[in-house]
């Protein structure tokens, strides 16, 4: 719709004997939210990967039960066959299916609130359900409207991983107070997990010998909540650390960001082949960030100490070798 403040008296020109034309405006259609963008897709989302991560938090709980390392996935038609007749098995899996989804929900809800309070538009989160490993592909929102400076930027990047983490780490102390402290054997065929800083730390704190493969599973969710973390936080491209090393740095971020990028390649492989792949992808996503309108805006002194915690989390959460396959 036009701007009604430029019609009146004041605007019009002198009489000429002509009428004065009388503006027709043309209603301008709104348009609904997409199919794709609306909550009941979202929440068919969630809802799918509740499923699938039950499914996958039943085995570990099972695996766990019968100390055996918790990843370790016998590709069976007899489980899905059992679950099938049971379904009510399928709550042994809610410990480890209702904290990854709350880790996971807590670090893209810090995006989407920060986003609303600088009235940046969103998407709700998406949730991916999949057949993989911990059941899911992760979750994300997308921003559809520009950031207007490096502030913004940095409060969307950075409120994330932080509130991801603050979930994640008291999660991980549970799962080591009430989980048994057996070491499950390792055979042939199982799946090593690697201990984050932070798990080490916490393990001393707590006089607790540390086997990432024989964590309660609740500390699996914390574990893969950890993992989640220092892969948003690798200052590369358009992930959270990419934005806060943009907002910090500017132009400037340039040559650190590819420089973290060229690690991924010997680390995928001397460490894990999935740092090749994962570079892989944010090599099609980008490498470059877009710039914000006012790029000149200062962040000001205590954003500065909340990207020095962010590099704190990372050392914290970062894992060279995740998975390692006996």
């Amino acid at each position: 719709m036009g701007d009604e403040s430029q019609i009146g008296p004041a605007s019009r020109p002198p009489f000429t004997g002509t009428p004065w034309p009388i503006p027709v405006w043309a209603p301008v259609p709104v348009r609904g939210p997409r199919w794709y963008t609306s909550l009941p897709f979202h929440l068919a989302l969630l809802l799918l990967t509740v499923v699938t991560t039950l499914i996958v938090g039943t085995h570990i709980a099972i695996n766990y039960a019968q100390n055996v390392p918790v990843f370790d996935w016998d590709v069976s038609l007899a489980y899905f066959r059992e679950l099938w007749r049971h379904p009510g098995y399928l709550i042994l899996g809610a410990p480890f299916s209702l904290t990854l989804l709350g880790i996971l929900l807590a670090h893209e809800l810090g995006h989407y609130f920060t986003c609303r309070y600088y009235g940046i538009r969103a998407t709700y989160p998406y949730f991916i359900p999949a057949p993989t490993l911990i059941g899911t592909l992760g979750a994300f929102i997308r921003i559809k409207s520009p950031i207007v400076n490096r502030r913004e930027l940095f409060d969307v990047g950075i409120s994330g991983p932080i509130a991801g983490f603050v979930i994640a780490v008291p999660a991980l102390v549970l799962a080591l107070v009430v989980g048994h402290r057996t070491t499950p054997p390792i055979s042939p065929d199982s799946i090593s997990l690697g201990s984050p800083l932070a798990l080490m730390l916490l393990g001393r704190m707590l006089h607790y010998g540390i086997n990432p493969a024989g964590l309660h599973p609740i500390g699996c969710a914390a574990w893969i909540g950890l993992f989640a973390t220092a892969l948003n936080l690798l200052p590369v491209g358009q992930l959270d650390g990419g934005h806060i090393l943009y907002a910090v740095l500017g132009d400037k971020y340039r040559n650190i960001s590819r420089g973290f990028f060229l690690v991924l390649v010997p680390l995928g492989i001397f460490c894990w082949y999935g740092w090749v792949a994962w570079a892989v992808i944010l090599f099609f996503l980008g490498l470059r960030h877009p710039k914000v309108i006012e790029p000149l805006a200062p962040l000001g002194r205590k954003r500065m100490v909340l990207a020095l915690l962010a590099a704190l989390i990372l050392a914290l959460t970062f894992i060279p070798a995740p998975f390692r396959f006996q």
